[in-house]
């Protein structure tokens, strides 16, 4: 009955075996136990088809589920050799098959193959006798014939290897004999041949051998010594041949199992029964105990199921007089939910990089449970609410791959919980944490505290000045946010010269003098570049203001000051007071504060005939002309700017006083009260504008200053002002018609005030000037002189109407 359980078993686990192999590619190897560590099982790389030189490249390893590591692979070679000890007894006790089985691990891709290693019995043990002396008790009536059964040598070794014979020593009264069990195991039984005489040998000491068919022969003897007896004719009876009970795993110490019962017919000492088992391992013997005297079999130690399913043990019954019997106790172990899931890292990756693709391999995992039934099955998962996920192609091995976009700046790193839970009643569970870092790439360009930045220096600072700091932020780590500053370089190479940068701290300095007068703004582009591989970068711009400061002293336009042409101004004898005589005009390049310019006479022929206009220049008359003035007047005025250590420059006024000339009504002040009501009551006017609305002041005010600047603003005709000649002007001067008397630049921002507009020149010679000529014939003879006697006569030439004049 035995050999046909154990045949069917057999031929289910080749089928499955022959199943698993077609699936997943399968390797067997049958071995024998006890071979030297470092022995070569089988070369793998050769019987799978796969080359030796990628198995460390896919990290080929064998892993086993749930048992101990006996076998390891060899990467260099290819083969798999012995690392431990293999005891096919240990391993698999009395099983007819002894079968192990691995795993071959590749990865990338992932790929499984399975090994099964068939571990074939050697004779390395020899037959043992649980008793090394056997006693029994015998009447001396004992009849011939009657057999003793003896207890079995046990053997762990199997088939030919185990106990084949037994043999008794020589003797006169006793042979040996086989019995066979209902379950096909034979025992010694030990026969009567010849009667005993107490009277004549009290004691028989035999000796019986064990010996097994394996090569070479091994053998064990036990004694077995007989006393004989005064009579005792009843052997022990077992109410049952074989007991089979069951046990749930993890029972309580003291449990009771089994019950077992015999009885003698005899009575006194010959009909007490003492019960013991046979045989008992070692390991059985902390895990069962039985009580000699009432045949109760209690859990002595923790029944694992996963260690033994079934337990089958040989009990005797003996009583007073020696007399014995045996049966069968067969303990079927319960399985219960009593092994949590085992979550095994096979391989991980503790970093993964933010850019890698969905799909991407980060850790292997062997889950498997000791458990069987339901209580073997078990579902995984992992955390909520992370990018990854478990994928499972082989079974009990689960790959963590990506699943999402990866982001170290939102999330610099994971832990991934894994939960393992079986489907027992009540369910257990494992967890395992893994922690996954997530390594930087360079996906952030630098960015700017701000896209555009201004800054004002003041002109003549020292080159090297600090002008401003940039700032650039780049959210990734490492190199990869290591910002290193430049200034652009485009198409204006000379601005881009103008400034020097920090490369690591971003502090511009000036690498030049700057000169507000040749330019008031310019702009540069500032890159900022990461360390990464590609670098990325960005850029802002840097708009440079230069500030005035008042470097640059007064220039006398008019009259012409150099020492080859000095000019004359005539003044009809008649004018009256507050008559025009001449106007200086000066400019200033600096601008704002440092252009606005002050007049005053500092010495003259009389100090008492002129006066200068503080804002205007203009030169009028203090009083009327008396006989007693000289006909040459020289008036020196001074010129002053307005910058904070002021700078000036003189202008040197020639006045001849004529007789005959015509007195030019457009040159006299106004007295009449009618203008200056005219100015209250526009005074007014804005006074009241200002107070209603301020957008109209402003809108006024820019207007005015722009229509002042550009010479707009007159109340008298251009016909009736004084001509500034062509040939009075220096030679660095340059004629840009119709710009108004000045030239509007930013170098020379001109200043003009209200009362500007009541005297003024023209600087030009397009006007007409025949009245002038036709009201005062002196004129034509005495209105300029030169001093130099080849000076040529001054010529009128027409042109286009208020040309102006500028610095080449």
């Amino acid at each position: 009955m035995d050999l046909r359980i154990n045949l069917k078993w057999w031929l289910f686990f080749s089928l499955v075996n022959l199943y698993f192999g077609f699936s997943f590619g399968e390797v067997r190897y049958v071995l024998p136990e006890e071979m030297q560590r470092g022995s070569v099982i089988g070369n793998v790389a050769r019987d799978l088809g796969l080359k030796v030189t990628e198995l460390d490249i896919r990290r080929a390893r064998v892993v086993a589920e749930g048992t101990r590591q006996l076998c390891e692979l060899n990467t260099a070679s290819g083969n798999l050799v012995i690392s431990q000890r293999i005891d096919r007894e240990e391993l698999c006790a009395q099983g007819a098959v002894c079968i192990l089985q691995y795993q071959l691990l590749l990865e990338d891709p992932l790929q499984a193959h399975s090994l099964v290693l068939d571990v074939t019995d050697i004779n390395d043990n020899s037959p043992v006798f649980a008793a090394g002396e056997i006693n029994l008790d015998l009447v001396e009536s004992t009849v011939l014939g009657r057999r003793f059964p003896l207890e079995s040598a046990h053997d762990p070794d199997l088939g030919t290897n185990s106990v084949l014979e037994y043999k008794l020593s020589t003797n006169d009264h006793f042979t040996l004999e086989m019995a066979t069990q209902m379950h096909g195991n034979v025992y010694p039984e030990l026969v009567l041949r010849k009667a005993l005489d107490r009277e004549a040998k009290a004691e028989h000491v035999l000796k019986i051998s064990g010996i097994d068919g394996g090569y070479p022969v091994r053998s064990g003897t036990a004694s077995i010594r007989i006393r004989v007896l005064d009579a005792n004719d009843n052997v022990p009876v077992f109410s049952q041949r074989v007991y089979k009970v069951s046990v749930p795993e993890n029972s309580a110490l003291r449990t009771i199992i089994a019950a077992l019962n015999a009885t003698d017919l005899d009575e006194g000492v010959y009909g007490e029964i003492r019960y013991s088992f046979s045989h008992l391992s070692d390991k059985m013997a902390g895990v069962i105990e039985m009580n000699p005297l009432s045949g109760e079999v209690r859990v002595a130690g923790p029944i694992d199921y996963e260690e033994a399913s079934t337990h089958e043990l040989d009990v005797q019954a003996k009583d007073g007089g020696g007399q014995a019997s045996h049966c069968k106790l067969i303990i079927e172990v319960i399985d219960v939910n009593d092994n949590k899931p085992e979550i095994e890292i096979k391989s991980a990756s503790a970093n993964v990089a933010e850019d890698s693709k969905p799909g991407t391999m980060v850790a292997l995992f062997n889950i498997y449970d000791l458990d069987t039934g339901s209580s073997g099955r078990f579902t995984c998962s992992i955390s909520d609410n992370v990018p990854f996920k478990f994928v499972s192609e082989v079974k009990n091995y689960y790959m963590l791959v990506t699943d999402g976009i990866l982001d170290r700046e939102l999330q610099p790193e994971y832990n991934i919980t894994v939960t393992a839970t079986d489907a027992g009643s009540p369910p257990l569970f494992s967890v395992k944490v893994l922690t996954i870092v997530v390594n930087d790439v360079n996906d952030n360009s630098p960015t700017f505290t701000r896209r555009e930045y201004n800054s004002n220096i003041l002109e003549n600072q020292p080159i090297g000045t600090f002008v401003m700091k940039v700032t650039a932020e780049d959210a990734d780590h490492g190199s990869n946010a290591k910002v290193q500053y430049q200034i652009s370089k485009d198409a204006k190479l000379e601005v881009s010269s103008f400034l020097t940068i920090n490369s690591e701290t971003g502090e511009l300095f000036t690498s030049r003098l700057f000169d507000y007068e040749q330019s008031g703004h310019f702009q540069i582009k500032v890159t900022a570049q990461d360390g990464g591989d590609p670098a990325l970068s960005t850029t802002c711009i840097i708009n440079i203001f230069i500030k005035d400061q008042n470097d640059n002293t007064p220039v006398v336009l008019y009259p012409v000051q150099n020492t080859g042409l000095v000019a004359e101004d005539m003044v009809p004898f008649e004018a009256p007071k507050g008559y025009l005589v001449t106007k200086v005009v000066a400019v200033d390049a600096d601008s704002g504060h440092n252009a606005w310019l002050s007049y005053r006479i500092i010495t003259a022929t009389q100090p008492d005939l002129f006066t200068a206009g503080l804002h205007t220049g203009e030169i009028r008359t203090v009083r009327t002309f008396t006989e007693d003035d000289e006909t040459k007047q020289t008036v020196v005025v001074l010129v002053t700017d307005n910058g904070p250590e002021c700078l000036s420059a003189t202008a040197t006024v020639s006045v001849v006083i004529g007789d005959g000339l015509p007195v030019l009504s457009e040159l006299l002040e106004f007295a009449d009260g009618s203008q200056d009501s005219d100015n209250l009551t526009l005074y007014l006017i804005v006074a009241l504008s200002t107070v209603s609305s301020l957008l109209i002041l402003l809108i006024s005010g820019v207007l005015y200053i722009k229509l002042c600047r550009r010479a707009y603003v007159y109340r008298a005709t251009a016909a009736t002002l004084p001509v500034f000649p062509t040939h009075y002007h220096p030679p660095s001067f340059t004629d840009l018609s119709r710009c108004g008397t000045l030239l509007h630049d930013d170098r020379y921002d001109s200043f003009l005030t209200t009362g500007s507009w009541r005297g003024d020149f023209r600087f030009g010679s397009n006007t007409d000037t025949d009245t002038l000529k036709k009201r005062s014939a002196v004129y034509q003879k005495t209105t300029l002189r030169r001093s130099s006697t080849d000076r040529a006569s001054l010529k009128v030439r027409a042109g286009a109407p208020h040309p102006c004049y500028v610095v080449k």
